[in-house]
């Protein structure tokens, strides 16, 4: 694969869209999820903060078309545009953008299915359709940044984003595309998506000292929530320019799995995953991992027993988003990407701000592995460097 860069990113979260607010709230030992109410219950999760919900409304009201989006196709027009604001580019035509969900229009397509089983003889509205598929998440995107390129989206579940990246360097190496804006967006914090999430017997069921501790030492309780965000990527070859990161190393596997929720003990797609994604490089020489780890006890240890695997004794320095920004499903990936960057470019790491399952921590940040995998056994590893 030749050489692809990051030249620019952004995400939204319940840590804000600002990069610089984003990186000192994960630096704070302040819990930035909240409480909210969810089927008359008392439930965690990782809500936006105003200030970016003031921005989506604003992006609401511009135009009647807009009015009727929903809030996840919403949520990628804002990062999308702050991310091309973030970048150098001045013709957005021939931009191919790849921006995917887990679950789409989640919020949109309750209200209307409400509406349906509430008045089955009512003519129901004709935007129902249109404005719920998956693939209008790419398409407003690319109709608001006037790209006539390709413009796509996907679900494949909790590695949705990292996905997107994947065919992103798969479309630049082709030289079907110079440019492409990928990533994934999420919201999917609504009655019907907790309780399917509940059902499943993973999420927290704290709402005291509830704060998600993914990779907590002798954990004996899941402690998943849900969190709702959104982040975009400008990648294009490497010509030299000036990027944030460089995409040395992609990965991806699929398990065999014998349910649809199941993962196996030891990892074996993360394992395959992340040798590919390293391939030629020493392991050791990977600074950090940003794991996927989403708090649930089984996930996390089928993940540490592939990192176990593929390290040894040697494990990185291990961090996920989810302590603060809650299980983003088909976003999370974007997110952790998104932190990656950030470690290296301020050549800093995070780290949990409780006992964890963490490695050896480097004093430089240049070598940063991604990992994201969603059910049905779906893998995705990336490696990133300066």
């Amino acid at each position: 694969m030749n050489s692809i860069v990051i030249t620019s990113k952004a995400s939204i979260s319940s840590l804000g869209h600002q990069p610089e607010q984003i990186w000192q709230r994960y630096l704070s030992d302040t819990c930035y999820l909240n409480i909210c109410c969810f089927n008359n219950e008392d439930t965690p999760s990782g809500r936006l903060q105003p200030e970016t919900l003031k921005l989506i409304d604003q992006i609401r009201k511009e135009n009647s078309n807009y009015r009727r989006l929903d809030k996840t196709v919403l949520m990628a027009i804002l990062a999308s545009r702050i991310c091309i604001e973030n970048s150098d580019w001045e013709n957005m035509e021939e931009v191919g953008i790849n921006i995917g969900s887990s679950r789409g229009a989640t919020q949109l397509f309750e209200k209307y299915h409400s509406h349906f089983l509430n008045s089955p003889n009512q003519k129901i509205s004709p935007l129902t359709s249109p404005t719920t598929t998956l693939g209008n998440i790419a398409s407003w995107v690319s109709n608001d940044l006037s790209s006539d390129s390709i413009n796509l989206s996907h679900s494949i579940t909790c590695s949705t984003a990292l996905h997107s990246i994947l065919n992103a360097c798969a479309w630049i190496n082709s030289g079907m595309s110079q440019q492409f804006l990928a990533g994934a967006s999420e919201s999917p914090l609504t009655d019907f998506t907790v309780s399917q999430m509940k059902s499943l017997g993973i999420y927290t069921k704290k709402t005291t000292d509830w704060c998600s501790t993914p990779l907590q030492k002798n954990a004996q309780n899941n402690s998943m929530c849900l969190g709702e965000g959104a982040s975009v990527f400008a990648m294009e070859k490497d010509n030299g320019q000036k990027r944030l990161a460089k995409i040395i190393g992609v990965g991806y596997a699929t398990e065999k799995v014998n349910h649809p929720t199941s993962i196996s003990d030891n990892g074996e797609s993360m394992q395959k995953s992340m040798k590919m994604a390293i391939k030629d490089l020493e392991p050791k020489s990977i600074d950090a991992i940003v794991v996927h780890a989403p708090g649930t006890i089984k996930g996390d240890n089928s993940e540490l027993m592939a990192i176990k695997e593929m390290f040894k004794d040697k494990t990185p320095h291990l961090i996920s988003t989810k302590f603060q920004t809650g299980h983003t499903l088909g976003a999370s990936g974007g997110l952790s990407l998104d932190l990656a960057i950030e470690m290296i470019h301020r050549n800093e790491l995070i780290s949990f701000p409780y006992d964890s399952n963490n490695g050896t921590k480097p004093s430089q940040v240049n070598t940063v592995l991604i990992n994201a995998i969603g059910f049905g056994g779906n893998a995705v590893s990336l490696v990133i460097t300066k």
